[in-house]
């Protein structure tokens, strides 16, 4: 399969100073243009009023089958499949260890990768994290948690962010989550429709970025889209999309990924334990505190809420997210110096 991929270098280092190479995937309705505003604040972080500790060597990729990749040619391509190709693209790119950094699908990719090569991960960071099984513990903190939350490891974030749990949790998952069921059974229904119609693919790609971004942007005439973004940047993306005519197989890996099961691989079901870091957006389509993430990644050394932003940080907030991961790559980068 041919991959596109973005590679930045930055542009300036001081003397002494290597850049750390970062592999950063995007998501559903996303592409690698979600990244742009982010790329220069991790490449060249000195010059954007950021630490310049650590300057990174950039690599984002399009999903197989998203923008200009090439689409998958066989059944059974999810995301530990893409997981092993990135793997590959950064071996041939001559990076042996390296960080990742992703949201949505770039969440479950880099996930997948750090499970199938951790010694070639030096840490993950991401901004959404999804676990595939709920144990007990999990079931009883929900009807307990808002009472006792320090039973259940749960600070006063994670008592905003899901309590009521009716209201916070499932009625929004029930409002948001129809695109899935949709593209997890008849892909290629709405996928064919989508690619016949310009109008079509911009409202339902559009819908997302307004509600995903802030639930509340419902009720306004426009979605509220052009509060965190302009619309050239949403019809980039949406272009992308278009142009490519990849719509179809980009919607066709929810039916690879729910189809077989999340979490039903092998390495899917092994732990995590590479350094790991989350960054917490309260407007994030779920929330998963800290007590139920660390099950499946053991060794969470960064866990910060940030003050704004939802689905899409890295487009919506980069200057945020681009401080998390400095912050979360300073930890990891001072203990494995100390060992």
């Amino acid at each position: 399969i041919d991959v596109h991929f973005l590679h930045i270098k930055p542009l300036h280092l001081s003397e002494g100073q290597s850049a750390k190479p970062l592999l950063m995937i995007h998501g559903w309705p996303g592409s690698v243009f979600e990244l742009y505003k982010i790329i220069p604040l991790l490449t060249d972080s000195v010059n954007h009023g950021l630490s310049g500790d650590h300057i990174f060597e950039m690599v984002c990729p399009s999903i197989p089958g998203f923008g200009f990749s090439e689409a998958p040619h066989k059944k059974g391509f999810n995301t530990m499949c893409a997981a092993r190709i990135f793997y590959k693209l950064m071996l041939k790119l001559g990076f042996h260890k390296f960080y990742i950094q992703g949201g949505d699908y770039g969440s479950l990719i880099g996930t997948n990768l750090a499970q199938i090569a951790p010694r070639h991960v030096k840490g993950i960071h991401l901004n959404i994290v999804v676990l595939t099984t709920i144990g007990f513990k999990q079931l009883l903190s929900i009807l307990l948690g808002q009472y006792f939350p320090g039973l259940f490891g749960f600070q006063a974030e994670d008592v905003q962010l899901i309590f009521p749990f009716k209201e916070k949790v499932l009625c929004k998952l029930l409002r948001e989550s129809g695109y899935v069921h949709i593209q997890a059974t008849k892909p290629d229904t709405v996928g064919c429709a989508l690619n016949d119609s310009p109008v079509g693919l911009a409202a339902y790609i559009l819908d997302k970025f307004s509600t995903w971004t802030d639930p509340s942007f419902q009720n306004l005439e426009d979605g509220g889209l052009e509060k965190k973004f302009t619309l050239d940047d949403l019809l980039t993306n949406i272009m992308i999309y278009w142009a490519s005519g990849c719509v179809v197989s980009s919607v066709r890996l929810y039916k690879e990924v729910f189809g077989k099961g999340i979490g039903t691989e092998k390495h899917e079901k092994f732990p995590v334990e590479v350094p790991t870091g989350i960054a917490v957006f309260p407007n994030e389509l779920f929330h998963i505190p800290r007590s139920w993430a660390q099950q499946k990644y053991v060794n969470i050394v960064s866990y910060n809420f940030m003050p704004r932003g939802g689905h899409f940080a890295a487009f919506e907030e980069p200057e945020i997210l681009a401080a998390d991961i400095l912050q979360f790559v300073d930890k990891v980068e001072k203990a494995s110096f100390i060992q």
